[in-house]
């Protein structure tokens, strides 16, 4: 499952970005998505920015876009899940007033990603409701329970 990992004006977070990538691996794992391609770029509060006004049209930095790829239209090949980005500014704010590590807060915008290149979103309460025990269930799966067994969240 090969997963691309870039930053852009950024020092490359080190031992950090192999936890995080250790992390997507496990969430795509637990999801049994195991023939897939995913890019995750971590940038600025600039960057997000301008992708932001360019794709969605909103003049405002955000915590995460994710950018799904074209449907699958062959089981040979790898299923391009597609990109996601995260503004690290963003993610450092948030894990301050959540009180966790922005490692812990950059995963948690991952599986928030994740979960929007699958087709979820949080339109209305109930929606949001799903998406986020979604989004909790990969976290722990990626941050602590890694021998739970397996189930099927596309389907739920």
């Amino acid at each position: 499952m090969p997963l691309d990992f870039g930053t852009r004006k950024l020092t490359p977070p080190g031992k950090r970005w192999g936890r995080i990538r250790r992390a997507a691996e496990e969430m795509l794992r637990f999801l049994r998505i195991e023939d897939a391609e995913l890019s995750l770029m971590l940038c600025d509060d600039t960057t997000i920015a301008d992708l932001n006004q360019r794709f969605r049209d909103e003049s405002k930095a955000t915590d995460v876009l994710a950018f799904p790829s074209l449907p699958r239209t062959s089981p040979e090949q790898p299923w391009l899940l597609g990109d996601i980005v995260i503004s690290v500014e963003h993610a450092s704010l948030q894990a301050d007033k959540r009180g966790v590590s922005l490692e812990e807060e950059i995963i948690f915008l991952l599986a928030h990603g994740l979960l929007h290149l699958l087709g979820f979103d949080h339109r209305d309460r109930a929606e949001e409701r799903r998406m986020k025990a979604r989004n909790d269930l990969l976290c722990r799966v990626a941050l602590i329970e890694r021998k739970r067994p397996r189930r099927d969240l596309r389907s739920s």
